[in-house]
């Protein structure tokens, strides 16, 4: 009787480890380290070559960014490739994107997944040196990227033909997914959205941070500076008025505007925790 009462209990035990385990493993909310990681910068840019209004008198400190999302489901996850191309674009203290992520001790093949937020060469150059991610790209900026943009009338601005081969040798490798639509949920707990027509169609990438939620705006924010006063860029973009209501629709998408983060502004290494030396970790710490 008590032997068999001692199973009882055993097994309730057992069930009830399991129970909790498929908890943990299922309804597990995803959630990320963002980090912050410069690759090239310190250029002082006027702000009025930055923002169609703005005040000839403001600068503005630049820097070019990639970002590491660290997941506890597993994933490891970088918005934008940074270039490699330094023969055909100079660029300041530059370091190959792959060597900067090793500042937190994270190797280019570990890298699972690379999300593309738009083509332009300096964020889409390096993704070769990821050689196991999956490439999240939007389809309409593919397609653009792939063809209208090099034919008569296209815009190819900011663009090189060699990333065009890149990204093609990603797809025949079976690593590149084209998703279509805005507001959509690529990976657990990482979001995209569309509308700022910073290319033919830019995405911008809303995160569950460990501050909560966060956006990793790309240039579809090139500085703080767009962001504050609502001004579109000068240049590169389709549409001005929807880079505009982007930035707009971006204040409804978090709690705290400070998990905001532009494509090229230097400030953001000032605002945030240092990890190591050009890289810091997007927290909010005591406020």
């Amino acid at each position: 009787m008590k032997k068999n009462a001692a199973c009882g209990i055993s097994k309730a035990i057992l069930i009830a480890i399991f129970h909790l385990m498929c908890v943990y493993c299922f309804g597990q909310k995803a959630i990320y380290e963002i980090y912050a990681l410069e690759f090239a910068g310190n250029w002082t840019v006027p702000a009025s070559e930055i923002a169609v209004g703005a005040s000839t008198k403001d600068t503005i400190q630049g820097s070019s960014v990639i970002w590491l999302l660290k997941g506890n489901n597993g994933r490891t996850v970088l918005v934008d490739a940074g270039f490699t191309d330094t023969a055909r674009y100079s660029a300041l203290n530059y370091t190959r994107p792959d060597l900067v992520l090793q500042k937190i001790n994270i190797k280019p093949g570990e890298i699972t997944d690379l999300i593309v937020t738009h083509p332009h060469f300096d964020h889409i150059g390096g993704i070769d040196l990821f050689p196991n991610a999956m490439l999240w790209m939007q389809k309409d900026d593919f397609d653009y990227f792939v063809g209208p943009a090099w034919q008569k009338d296209g815009v190819a601005d900011g663009l090189n033909k060699n990333d065009v081969f890149k990204l093609i040798q990603k797809s025949v490798d079976g690593h590149l997914i084209l998703t279509k639509g805005d507001s959509i949920e690529i990976i657990p707990g990482i979001s995209v959205f569309i509308g700022s027509k910073h290319t033919y169609e830019s995405q911008y990438v809303l995160v569950n941070g460990t501050s909560g939620k966060t956006i990793i705006a790309s240039d579809n924010i090139w500085y703080y500076y767009n962001l504050e006063h609502l001004l579109p860029i000068p240049k590169y973009t389709f549409d001005a008025q929807a880079y505009v209501n982007a930035m707009i629709r971006m204040k409804t998408l978090v709690s705290n505007t400070e998990l905001i983060i532009p494509g090229h502004d230097a400030l953001m290494f000032s605002k945030f925790p240092k990890v190591a030396d050009r890289v810091v970790k997007i927290e909010l710490i005591n406020r």
